[in-house]
């Protein structure tokens, strides 16, 4: 995809026609944008499985063991997918190119995903940038609460 304004055209042109979905992603579009600005790509390279499902990897903290998280790896060319070590655990696991609007705006609703790992450098693994699950998810209620009207009844209810 060409460019982040072409990504948002893209999520709500294949949006639910149900009158609300598409309202609903042209509200939140600013918050997505902000977030994909702070990125270096346009698209990422996510591993998928044969039911195209995310590939997760689960990291746990090496101070405190039950401390865990589940990520999803978003790499920045096709090659460096192999930089990962989910890659050797499903050998039927793709890794498909995936625009970054909508990697995000998929985030919000992969309930066992804690965040993505966006890597920002070809070839390398040091430079990424975590984006939180519920870091997220409080933007968009924020941005939602301010197009909530505030007048909810019609005034000639009576």
């Amino acid at each position: 995809m060409t460019n982040l304004e072409a990504q948002i055209q893209s999520l709500i042109d294949n949006a639910p026609d149900d009158g609300i979905t598409p309202k609903l992603v042209n509200t939140i579009a600013p918050v997505l944008k902000a977030i994909a600005q702070k990125l270096q790509h346009l698209q990422y390279y996510i591993l998928q499985n044969l039911q195209e499902r995310w590939v997760l990897t689960t990291l746990s903290n090496r101070a405190n063991p039950d401390l865990e998280k589940r990520v999803v790896y978003a790499f920045p060319r096709l090659q460096d997918v192999s930089l990962s070590s989910s890659v050797g655990l499903d050998p039927q696991a793709v890794a498909k190119p995936i625009p970054v609007i909508h990697i995000l705006f998929q985030l919000v609703a992969l309930e066992p995903v804690d965040s993505i790992v966006f890597f920002e450098t070809p070839g390398s693994t040091s430079n990424a940038i975590e984006v939180l699950r519920t870091d997220l998810q409080t933007m968009i209620e924020q941005k939602l609460q301010q197009h909530i009207p505030t007048k909810q009844v019609p005034p000639d209810i009576a």
